[in-house]
């Protein structure tokens, strides 16, 4: 990329970022009357539902939260964080202390599930509140939070199975969410031998486990042993969350040094790329099988909005630590065709689920899954990587 396309690019995250994203979410989301964070929002930002999504308050206070730490120290960034932080601690946490996954709008409790991700959000935002603030609390709350997350989803048979042990399978998920939590309690908090270890073992699990350099892919879910299982949820890829994965991972090699790793992410990228881009209309498919039979959830084919995103921002690192024209092409790929279809000039945002070829499948800017998260932390993130890119 030459001098004048960096900095148009970094330009356009940045003003994307402050002038489109953030003025879309606040403050409406912000419940003035119940604390915490309204996200449930139609195309033009009208509330479609009241309901709260725990990791959603944790992953709303953590954006607000690193664009104070990293952009700007405004105080109503601070103060609407510290808003969802003391929701979430008001409200989130059952008698046996892990979280909910669904409250109302005033925090009674809807739904609880097996797996602890809630934990892993409250623990980055927290993290970075105690950044910001300097709170002892807040940076001891993060760590029991992360002890908390890793015991409940790596001790044997603590979490209830999803299935029986007929057929035993682990997923990359909790390996990967284990990781970029670890990440974010070193950025706020500083370096230790525990988080150290847990990335290592993560990053080192994912290789052995979920790495098929034979069949160049990443596997989403495999037997314990590593092994395939040859049927339709063993058989499942879902690309766009591997390339999240790869990222993590090139992001670990950034911080070290470390050209394994880097080379590590680069094939996950790659691999994950050829599997996922559609060539006919463009866009990442959201699951694909591993052997290319027929994938059994009807929403296959779909476009949404998080993997385009996590792509955005693993090509763009990618570029930045090879300056191969390769990963430079594969960014302006998948921004542009990602811009093109799901961004709203008229309202801001992006929409979060696009048909196939690209249309609008509905017009909703936020749900209990999609909220102030994936798509500003692209945005910010490739500004602040591109601030590091001379021009």
């Amino acid at each position: 990329m030459n001098s004048d396309a960096l900095v148009e690019l970094r330009e356009g995250y940045r003003r994307g970022l402050l002038d489109d994203t953030v003025p879309f979410w606040f403050p409406r989301a912000v419940d003035v009357e119940q604390g915490g964070f309204l996200h449930c929002f139609d195309r033009d930002g009208t509330l479609l539902d009241s309901d709260k999504s725990v990791w959603v308050q944790g992953r709303m206070a953590w954006m607000l939260l690193t664009l104070y730490n990293s952009v700007e120290k405004r105080p109503e960034w601070l103060e609407w964080a510290r808003s969802g932080l003391e929701f979430i601690d008001r409200h989130c946490f059952d008698a046996d202390g892990r979280m909910f996954f669904h409250v109302t709008r005033d925090g009674r409790p809807i739904r609880k599930r097996r797996y602890a991700f809630s934990e892993s959000f409250a623990a980055i935002a927290h993290a970075a509140y105690a950044r910001a603030t300097g709170d002892e609390r807040s940076a001891r709350r993060a760590r029991e939070l992360f002890e908390q997350f890793v015991r409940w989803n790596f001790t044997p048979g603590l979490m209830p199975p999803k299935f029986t042990d007929t057929r035993p399978m682990i997923g990359m998920g909790p390996r990967m969410i284990t990781l970029v939590t670890a990440q974010e309690l070193r950025a706020n908090l500083g370096d230790d031998p525990g988080l150290r270890g847990w990335i290592d073992r993560c990053i080192d699990e994912i290789r052995r486990w979920f790495v098929k350099p034979d069949l160049r892919c990443v596997m989403e879910a495999v037997s314990p042993d590593g092994g395939i299982v040859d049927h339709f949820d063993g058989r499942t890829l879902n690309p766009g969350h591997a390339i999240e994965g790869a990222w993590f991972i090139l992001h670990e090699g950034k911080h070290r040094g470390d050209a394994s790793l880097v080379r590590l992410g680069l094939d996950m990228l790659d691999w994950m790329w050829e599997r996922g881009w559609d060539d006919a209309f463009g866009g990442i498919f959201y699951f694909r099988d591993v052997y290319g039979k027929p994938v059994q959830e009807y929403w296959h084919d779909m476009k949404f909005w998080w993997p385009h995103d996590e792509a955005i921002i693993a090509t763009l690192l990618a570029w930045k630590l090879t300056g191969d024209d390769k990963y430079a092409r594969m960014h302006r790929r998948v921004h542009d065709w990602s811009h093109a279809h799901f961004a709203d000039p008229e309202h801001g945002e992006w929409y979060g689920y696009l048909h196939r070829d690209g249309r609008v499948s509905v017009p909703l800017k936020g749900n209990l899954w999609k909220s102030f998260f994936h798509h500003p932390r692209m945005q910010w993130y490739c500004w602040k990587l591109l601030e590091e890119t001379p021009a």
